[in-house]
């Protein structure tokens, strides 16, 4: 326990220099059937390491240099139809508000009236801000100092992708020898389900795109299919391509129909999205590449979300997944075999033969 307690503390006291390391080992667990793969086409194993570093950046900055345009274009779009975005909220929002909801809408009714509704909030509304300029002056240094670690992260992938095996044999050379046949077991069946998480969360994100595109497409919106993969993409951070599609999907909505049912259209196409990706799509697909049935998907994501917030719900399957692994083995291997299941105590005497009659 003492020696438990030292690592928890030498690990907390080391977290802001970890982050590198820890984007490496996963980048060089994912590249490592890469260069395997290449290897047996007859490459050396230096070379070999090589082309999967280039598959595995590659991969990334294409998906930076693809996304980030996209973005743009939405965000252009956005600053273009500001003046029109205004017009709908005073002409059509704010009527339709008032109307339904029975609100006073006469602060909004034009900018003076709004000027003079929010002038006693405005000190409030400064002080706010310059604490949250204080905030980002103070933290500058410690962004500078992530994006310096995160430089030093293909440099680190790149080692631990060369000398790989040879950690892992040393790793395996340290574990006591009567729990080395368990430790290896253990680590290759974590090894397939983390695999297949991986898998499962990419066919994930693309049916979750195809089907916010198709959506998009039925509402009439002529960035459909930008908006719906764009959605599917993000939603490797759970949550994350939800509320930025919607809002995308809304502003462009708004500037190209200018009326509220087809926003309430587009509200409608990622409920059900986002519904069909909790209950169906993430359960079924990803659930049956871990080993976990579709009810304990759902429950492990809301736990993790309860328990540790959003960082508890982005790693809730994959600590999930290695722990049905540990769990099964100290199931079959001690529960089942143990006197206190009493399967031997348990077993029945056979029936003497019956005579002939």
């Amino acid at each position: 326990p003492l020696l438990m307690v030292l690592i928890c503390g030498l690990l907390w006291i080391l977290g802001p220099i970890l982050t590198p390391f820890i984007f490496s080992i996963v980048l060089a667990w994912m590249g490592v059937p890469i260069a395997a793969r290449v290897q047996r086409w007859g490459l050396k194993h230096d070379n070999a390491v090589l082309v999967a570093m280039t598959v595995l950046f590659g991969s990334l900055i294409l998906f930076i240099v693809i996304v980030i345009p996209l973005l743009w274009i939405q965000l252009a779009s956005l600053i273009d139809g500001a003046p029109r975005l205004f017009t709908w909220f005073q002409e059509v929002a704010l009527p339709w508000l008032g109307k339904n909801l029975r609100l006073d809408i006469s602060h909004f009714s034009n900018l003076e009236q709004f000027a003079a509704w929010l002038e006693p909030y405005r000190k409030e509304i400064g002080g706010v801000a310059v604490s949250v300029v204080g905030f980002v002056t103070k933290s500058s240094g410690a962004i500078l100092g992530f994006l310096s670690n995160m430089l030093l992260v293909p440099l680190i992938t790149f080692y631990f992708l060369r000398d790989w095996d040879e950690i892992l044999a040393k790793i395996r050379q340290a574990v006591p020898r009567p729990y080395e046949a368990t430790v290896t077991r253990l680590s290759r069946e974590s090894n397939a389900v983390l695999g297949g998480f991986i898998d499962g969360q990419f066919r994930v994100m693309l049916s979750l795109g195809a089907l916010y595109a198709l959506g998009l497409w039925l509402v009439g919106l002529e960035s459909a299919l930008l908006i719906g993969f764009l959605s599917g993409a993000m939603n490797f951070v759970p949550y994350m391509g939800f509320v930025v599609g919607i809002v995308l999907a809304a502003i462009a909505s708004i500037i190209q129909f200018g009326d509220v049912q087809h926003l309430l259209w587009v509200g409608v196409v990622y409920a059900v999205g986002q519904l069909t990706e909790s209950f169906i799509l993430t359960p079924r697909i990803v659930g049956d590449r871990i080993g976990l049935n579709p009810v304990m998907v759902i429950f492990v994501l809301m736990a993790g979300g309860l328990l540790f917030g959003f960082i508890g719900i982005l790693i809730a399957l994959p600590v999930s997944a290695v722990l049905n692994v540990v769990f099964k083995y100290l199931y079959e291997e001690w529960y089942l075999k143990s006197r206190l299941y009493g399967a031997q105590d348990a077993a029945v005497p056979s029936e003497p033969p019956r005579p002939d009659v």
